[in-house]
């Protein structure tokens, strides 16, 4: 080697090794680093006056409780909990084991260091119930989980190691073991066929049918269990400022006619507070939320920063049944009167800010279909066809919101909020007759529809398949997702894109919606 060939080729190795010494250095600062992130107050009374869009049942949206209020709640301690193994799947003696365990907390903002610390906890906090065995109608208990026929009969999912990841056992007292029920995991957990589980997905837990079991199996003579039935129905999905009150139907089935509505509603779509047996929604995927403007399938709430996610979430643990619609507020049904907060909990707002950090973080799990020929033969389809006008790249929606038949937009409506004024034709009865309803649906993202299953704002249709096909407009049709217990046949109206393709343009562009 040269001299100067010498001399270039030491000043270089001199350079990596400083260079190699200063990232070395930065990299221990930052594994040394404490992470202390800005905690937004979750119940902020200003934000929350312009969280939600008006109702379309009251042109004004939900008016939800003071600051004072909520911040005397009492904060829900995080339990740590164990799995629920099907019968036959668990090991031996494991039941036994968790009697003789101490109740453990396991939420401690005090350890978190690091921003993977709080996406750790807010797993916990994912997957932590808020109630617990059959405190309230509806909910999963310790007899069926550890019941043969209710896995046969609801058609629970269990992963490949036999475990039913949609609740968890939470021990609160030495020696008693419970069920704990209504974590965000219970509905946004998906087995898929394999035994696989995807956290943050459209979820596949048949609550609705384990309520079903649950009402055909209860001791209570049938007067008292419709009677009990009835109140929880009031409570989750009352309207009584309308007139007639949505629930009138309702009021007048008998038990077993209550009964085949819930077993009507199949897993993927869900009765929750807000919306009605009648009237079912889509339960949402989470994954990828950080990109979505609107959240509800009626775009009920904004969705503006990690704060909103936040309020989203604590409004889901009760705190909108505080809320008051026109001189209606749910909670009242209960109580006689708003409840003394000491009675009612609540998550801290650094548990809500850890739970909104790990949806954030979710990423979703590899995508078995291939892009292949066909798949592009799809994706020009849907280039041709003018599909990306709302459902617009990257993210595949264009985050608006679209009206539903029957609806007038209001001037300032298209000023405040991001609107496509036109109407898809889809079924308007969850967005127009629920309290949930605004008077639009929200233009949803394709990413991930080949995890998912039952489409449409209320699940009518069980694949994309169906919903591709054309037979789904007529009258005699046979929806293969969501229809009510007394239609044989029912149209799937709306939506019309996509249905006059060839029968091959239509396999090349499911296929490519697959790959998404």
């Amino acid at each position: 080697m040269k001299p100067n060939s010498v001399a270039v080729f030491i000043l270089c190795l001199l350079g990596f090794l400083a260079f190699a010494a200063f990232t070395s250095t930065i990299q221990a600062q930052k594994a040394g680093r404490v992470y202390r992130p800005e905690i937004p107050r979750t119940w902020n009374d200003e934000a929350l006056a312009a969280l939600e869009l008006p109702l379309a049942s009251t042109g004004e949206p939900p008016e939800h409780i003071s600051s004072d209020y909520y911040y005397r709640m009492a904060v829900r301690p995080i339990y740590k909990s164990y799995p629920i193994y099907a019968p036959g799947k668990e090991p031996p003696g494991y039941f036994e084991k968790l009697k003789e365990l101490e109740p453990e907390i396991l939420f401690d903002q005090t350890k978190l260091k690091t921003e993977d610390d709080w996406i750790e906890a807010g797993q916990l906090a994912f997957d932590a119930p808020i109630t617990y065995d059959a405190e309230t109608i509806g909910f999963v208990t310790l007899s069926e989980v550890r019941n043969p026929a209710w896995y046969q009969k609801v058609g629970v999912p269990v992963t490949k190691e036999g475990v039913m990841p949609c609740a968890r056992y939470v021990i609160r007292k030495k020696g008693v073991v419970q069920v704990g029920n209504l974590s965000c995991g219970m509905c946004h957990t998906r087995v898929m066929a394999d035994g696989s589980v995807i956290k943050g997905a459209q979820g596949n837990f048949p609550f609705d049918r384990a309520l079903a079991f649950l009402l055909r199996t209860a001791s209570l003579p049938e007067s008292n269990l419709w009677k009990r039935s009835f109140a929880a129905i009031r409570l989750l999905f009352g309207m009584p400022w309308m007139r007639p009150d949505p629930l009138t139907r309702i009021e007048q089935m008998s038990l077993a006619e209550l009964i085949s509505t819930y077993e009507a509603i199949p897993p993927g779509v869900l009765a929750r507070h807000g919306s009605s047996p009648l009237h079912p929604v889509q339960v949402p995927d989470l994954i990828g939320v950080k990109d979505r403007r609107y959240l509800d399938r009626t775009g009920l709430v904004r969705h503006r920063d990690i704060d909103d996610l936040m309020r989203y979430g604590a409004l889901n643990q009760d705190g909108d049944l505080l809320s008051r619609y026109g001189d209606f507020r749910p909670l009242e049904l209960t109580f006689g009167k708003l409840p003394d907060p000491a009675m009612l909990g609540r998550y801290s707002d650094e548990q809500l800010y850890a739970l909104a950090c790990y949806i954030y973080s979710i990423r979703p799990p590899p995508n078995p279909n291939r892009f292949d020929s066909f798949a592009v033969r799809g994706q020009r389809v849907f280039e041709r066809e003018g599909c990306a006008a709302c459902h617009t790249l990257p993210l595949y929606t264009n985050n608006k919101l679209t009206l539903t038949d029957g609806f007038k937009v209001r001037a300032d409506h298209l000023k405040r909020y991001d609107i496509l004024p036109m109407s898809v034709g889809t079924d308007p009865n969850l967005t127009m007759k629920t309290r949930r309803g605004t008077g639009y649906y929200k233009v949803p993202s394709l990413k991930g529809v080949w995890y998912r299953s039952m489409f449409e704002h209320n699940g009518s249709c069980a694949t994309l398949e169906d919903w591709f096909d054309q037979r789904r407009l007529r009258d005699d049709y046979v929806p293969t997702g969501f229809k009510p217990y007394d239609r044989k046949t029912l149209a799937v109206k709306g939506h019309e894109f996509g249905l006059d393709l060839s029968a091959e343009d239509k396999k090349a562009l499911i296929a490519f919606l697959k790959t998404l």
